[in-house]
């Protein structure tokens, strides 16, 4: 994956993978949902540490280990934009459910 900003697509060559550009869209989409749940889920892993047992307002401290986490979540690329670097690398698998059926 590319460490460069959110570039052009190139919509022909995306359309190809699949036929249709909606569809490749479509593929793209879910597996941005796939990345974005697992990010979630790793986050959520890793911050559950640095949760209290007690919710006292008064004693939440600054934790700069937990900030340095959320910075790094933060910095990674977007799920969208490695969703569609994986699919036109051909590195996702699809297939379409209504293919076959007349």
């Amino acid at each position: 994956m590319s460490d460069k900003n959110f570039l052009p697509i190139d919509t022909r060559a995306l359309s190809d993978r699949s036929g249709n550009i909606y569809k490749s869209i479509n593929i793209a989409g879910k597996r941005a949902n796939q990345i974005t749940q697992q990010v979630k889920d790793e986050l959520t892993r890793k911050l559950a540490e640095f949760a209290p047992a007690y919710d006292n307002l008064e004693e939440v401290m600054e934790n700069k280990e937990q900030i340095e986490i959320s910075r790094f979540y933060e910095r990674k690329p977007k799920s969208t934009q490695i969703a569609i670097e994986e699919f036109q690398a051909d590195e996702v698998y699809w297939r379409d459910p209504n293919e076959g059926e007349l």
